[in-house]
């Protein structure tokens, strides 16, 4: 392998020709990356020098990137997040201006792991790393088009004092995900726990609005019709259970702010956590758009929250993961969100890994200069 062939040269070549357009890296570290990828193919390391990204200025310092670093993993550099002044649920903010999505440059790519959503999708990096407090990772994955997952909260450590916010990683498949998340999650499980297949059809339930959420008819049609897919196919068996859950907006935002044993909060996170207990019951599933809206423009969301469908399993601290289900009409990407049990992060992985083999792959963005 020559620098000029290595997977970590064309992430590089990618990032100088792609980044300028796209506006997803806040810094490159390109002489330090080729420098660790030799040393960690010298090594043999289970990664190999395999190409990936972090999220935000101090994404090089988290448990996720540490554990991928030690396993030969190389950071090319770090994505961007939302920048001053902006409001939370809209882009990120580049070294060069602000991240636009890689299938409408009009829209935001989500957030506020917008970079590395962006930097996957565009094939800047093999994988990324991303946090997830209310829909962090699987909003971005969602609307750029790319598998990403949110780990069970506290399985893995996190500088989240809420509780609300734990790791993910982001990948264009579950498959390509699975090298990157066994490092991440591994931490003694035997190697050979990735990649087993589950018996199917997989016991899952649909909702989708969760019972409260306003949600876009044309998003739905395309995560029903994914979900029809997975039917038809033998994948997934639709079990006859409510999954109306109460609106978790208000807890979520007391806990957020610090106030986590307000009455109202902790009513509505013991009444969802014992609906969710007998929802998932058995091991299934739950499968639900994972926004209720397409990408917005960069000027805001608007009235509709994206995180609607999301910020209820990070108050629950169930994992849950978004994966290509298809496009509206004016070419956005919509996420198939699948929540599991806690702890069940393997299962949740292999789930996904089965929902992939069901549905179209999912196409390439259309990145500048191939439009």
């Amino acid at each position: 392998m020559t620098p000029t062939t290595s997977a970590v040269a064309r992430a590089l070549e990618r990032i100088e020709r792609l980044d300028p357009a796209l506006h997803v890296f806040i810094e490159v570290w390109p002489d330090t990356a080729l420098a660790r990828e030799r040393e960690t193919v010298a090594r043999r390391l289970p990664l190999g020098g395999r190409p990936f990204a972090v999220k935000g200025p101090s994404g090089i310092r988290s448990y996720a990137a540490r554990r991928l670093i030690a396993a030969g993993g190389v950071p090319v550099g770090a994505t961007s997040v939302p920048g001053p002044g902006t409001v939370w649920q809209t882009w990120g903010q580049g070294a060069h201006g602000r991240t636009v999505n890689p299938w409408r440059a009009d829209r935001t790519p989500g957030g506020s792991s917008a970079g590395s959503a962006v930097a996957v999708a565009a094939g800047m990096a093999e994988a990324a790393t991303g946090s997830d407090g209310a829909g962090s990772v699987r909003i971005p994955a969602a609307w750029c088009g790319v598998f990403g997952l949110k780990t069970t909260n506290g399985l893995l450590p996190s500088p989240d004092r809420t509780g609300l916010a734990s790791a993910g990683v982001f990948a264009r498949s579950a498959v390509a995900a699975e090298p990157y998340l066994r490092q991440v999650l591994g931490g003694g499980t035997p190697d050979a726990a990735f990649g087993l297949p589950l018996p199917l059809p997989l016991p899952a339930v649909y909702s989708e609005d969760l019972g409260f959420a306003e949600v876009d008819p044309e998003v739905a049609a395309v995560v029903r019709a994914a979900v029809d897919r997975l039917v038809a196919a033998g994948t997934v068996r639709l079990l006859d259970r409510d999954a109306g859950l109460l609106d978790p907006a208000g807890a979520w935002t007391a806990v957020r702010g610090g106030s986590p044993d307000a009455p109202e909060a902790v009513r509505v996170r013991r009444t969802n956590d014992e609906r969710l207990e007998a929802l998932l019951a058995g091991g299934a599933l739950l499968l639900t758009p994972a926004t209720p809206n397409r990408p917005h423009g960069h000027e805001g969301p608007g009235s509709r929250y994206s995180t609607a469908l999301t910020w209820a399993f990070n108050l629950s601290g169930h994992p849950a993961a978004s994966l290509p289900a298809g496009f509206t009409g004016d070419g956005c990407p919509v996420g198939l969100q699948v929540v599991a049990p806690r702890g069940a992060d393997l299962g949740l992985l292999a789930a996904a890994r089965a929902v992939e083999d069901a549905l179209p792959a999912a196409p390439a963005a259309p990145l500048p200069g191939r439009r």
